[in-house]
């Protein structure tokens, strides 16, 4: 299997207020189309981990491997295009315009990467909606439309760019039953239909245990 992210020894230091050892040690991979969810104790070191993996956050020792090449040490410049072009992200809250379109969000990391016309940005960007039955969405402003309805926008806006990997930060954590089951039926999708990999820190250990694989971490170590 072709591993899509990968780590060897990865250490980080927070030096203020004083030094503390964020991440240890931290070796891992990815593999193409696996679901994998990260869970721990808040302040275990999570969403640390995951700003690394994400090359938003450069300050550490180790290696950080992305479709087998390696990133550590890239210019901010080129970290900032591999990330627009292979890593999408979902967070806890979805980070839309409110006073745009729900297809001028979606189309937004397209023309930023600039590769395809507009014509060809907004085609997509139809097609991930209707993917996530929202296409009847597409003119409303985001700020009219539901909490629920907001976080598959999200994730549209998270696929715009055909990424390799999907990487979430407590996706479902502002979402009802209801709307968090849906998040986690569209991931699953993703993964089994378009061969997606994703990488989701959670505090919800239902949505966890049906993952293909749980990261355990605590005190900055991954258990097992």
């Amino acid at each position: 299997m072709k591993q899509v992210l990968a780590t060897k020894h990865i250490d980080k230091y927070f030096h203020k207020p004083k030094e503390f050892h964020v991440l240890k040690d931290i070796s891992m991979t990815v593999e193409q189309g696996e679901f994998v969810s990260v869970m721990g104790k808040s302040g275990s070191g999570k969403s640390t981990l995951l700003y690394v993996l994400s090359t938003m956050d450069t300050d550490y020792t180790g290696e950080l491997f992305l479709n087998d090449a390696l990133v550590t040490g890239r210019s901010q410049q080129e970290l900032a295009r591999i990330r627009n072009q292979h890593i999408g992200f979902v967070f806890q809250f979805h980070y839309l315009l409110s006073e745009f379109s729900v297809l001028e969000n979606v189309m937004l990391p397209a023309k930023k990467l600039a590769k395809k016309s507009h014509e060809a940005i907004e085609r997509d960007a139809l097609e991930k909606l209707e993917m996530l039955h929202i296409g009847h969405l597409a003119q409303q402003r985001a700020s009219r439309i539901s909490g629920g309805e907001k976080q598959r926008v999200a994730i549209a806006r998270a696929l715009i760019n055909n990424p390799t990997i999907l990487m979430g930060d407590e996706p479902t954590g502002n979402l009802d039953s209801h709307n968090s089951e849906n998040v986690f039926d569209i991931f699953k999708r993703l993964k089994e239909e378009e061969g997606l990999s994703l990488l989701v820190v959670t505090h919800d250990h239902d949505f966890a245990k049906r993952t293909d694989r749980i990261i355990e971490m605590e005190d900055g170590r991954i258990l097992g």
